[in-house]
């Protein structure tokens, strides 16, 4: 079935934004990535940096342009919504958390084979530099292109934990993610006050399950059933928490500190190569940020929603979600090959945002682009059937 179709048979009921804010919040992180990136090439290793905390006020996109919230905000609304209909199927909760689970791990086997076999060639060549376990490039830390990986054991144990996690929405409603909060904080402070770095990571396993929590919200309907005024709140409150914990001192003076050992929280809420960063692991600040994005998202809905009524940005956020995980999977493998096209020919060689590196940016978003569509087009079979007569009418 082609997309025309399958956009004109789209239910009522659907929830069509739910649908955008997943496409958008990856293409936004894509574009983001690509926006941002410094290139460094030394000793045959090829790996990447960011210009965030090279440009004064910078920092202020970060609180825009974080969005993966908002990816797990709308997991958290098709999680609920996809499990209870397995329930009323008759199905078990293994049988959702395997089939969840597979629409991440088919596409991501696909990208990981590849790499694998890739890699070996470059160990049996001997051609680049051996990192480790790797040549060429370094661990995915480094971004380049294993950097998105992160996501996959992160989501899973999320899909692992939802089963779980919708019980304790539908016995104790707003306790479980006020809960969730306050075990967060409480983390950063062990984490911080008693400089048991370890200890920060077990936010990764609370900090994500916050803003998944609140989609359980949108999705029995209590979210949508508030005011604009009261979207309104939820987003000044995130916001009002992030300047307050990135800007101790204008509040307490110079004295006082948050924890000892961290003054204030960075204001990036990516890495910007300090000691502490927002989101590896994921501090109290990815949580305001959670709120401000989710109260603006909401507040955008309706208008968003009767934009999308349109065939054409519907059927656009149709083929986005189709193909979404290999979208994701290999931006920066379209990234690293327009390196390898570009840097050549001299371009990317500015690791500091100079006005040449300013006005290459478009060639920086153009060049992987162009590498991404056709990556897109090999590997989006792993993600998807082929839009053919008899597949589902629905994305």
């Amino acid at each position: 079935m082609r997309l025309q179709e399958m956009a004109a048979r789209t239910p009522a009921t659907r929830d069509r934004y739910v649908d955008f804010l997943r496409g958008f919040s990856i293409v936004v992180v894509v574009i983001g990535h690509w926006l941002i990136a410094t290139i460094y090439w030394r000793g045959g290793v090829i790996y990447s940096s960011n210009v965030i905390g090279q440009v004064r006020g910078m920092w202020i996109a970060t609180w825009f342009l974080m969005v993966m919230p908002l990816f797990f905000f709308v997991g958290g609304f098709a999680n609920l919504v996809s499990y209870e209909s397995f329930k009323r199927r008759g199905e078990s909760s293994w049988e959702w958390v395997r089939t969840r689970s597979m629409r991440l791990i088919k596409p991501s086997l696909a990208f990981v084979g590849v790499w694998t076999v890739i890699q070996v060639g470059l160990h049996l060549a001997n051609v680049g530099t051996n990192t480790g376990f790797l040549r060429g490039m370094r661990p995915p830390g480094e971004t380049i292109p294993f950097g998105p990986l992160w996501f996959l054991p992160v989501y899973l144990y999320v899909i692992l934990m939802a089963p779980v996690m919708i019980g304790l929405h539908r016995r104790f409603g707003l306790a479980v993610p006020v809960v969730l909060v306050a075990a967060t904080v409480l983390v950063d402070a062990i984490g911080f006050v008693g400089r048991h770095d370890l200890v920060r990571y077990i936010n990764v396993a609370l900090v994500w399950l916050i803003p998944h929590q609140i989609g359980f919200f949108y999705a029995d309907g209590r979210l949508t059933k508030l005011s604009r005024r009261g979207y309104a709140l939820i987003a000044l409150g995130g916001l009002a928490g992030l300047v307050l914990i990135t800007n101790p001192p204008i509040f307490f003076g110079h004295g006082p500190q948050w924890f000892s050992g961290l003054r204030s929280y960075p204001k990036s809420m990516i890495g910007t190569g300090q000691a502490v960063a927002n989101t590896y692991p994921p501090t109290i600040a990815m949580v305001a940020v959670s709120f401000w994005l989710i109260g603006l998202a909401m507040l955008l809905r309706d208008r968003v929603n009767r934009w999308l009524q349109r065939p054409a940005p519907w059927m656009v956020t149709i083929y986005v979600n189709s193909v979404i995980m290999t979208v994701y999977l290999w931006f920066m493998t379209a990234y690293l090959l327009a390196v390898l096209v570009l840097w050549p020919l001299g371009f990317g060689r500015d690791d500091t945002p100079t006005l040449s590196w300013w006005l290459q940016r478009p060639l920086w978003e153009i060049v992987p682009a162009l590498f991404l569509v056709a990556l897109v087009a090999i590997f989006g079979r792993f993600e998807r059937p082929r839009l053919t007569r008899g597949a589902r009418a629905s994305p």
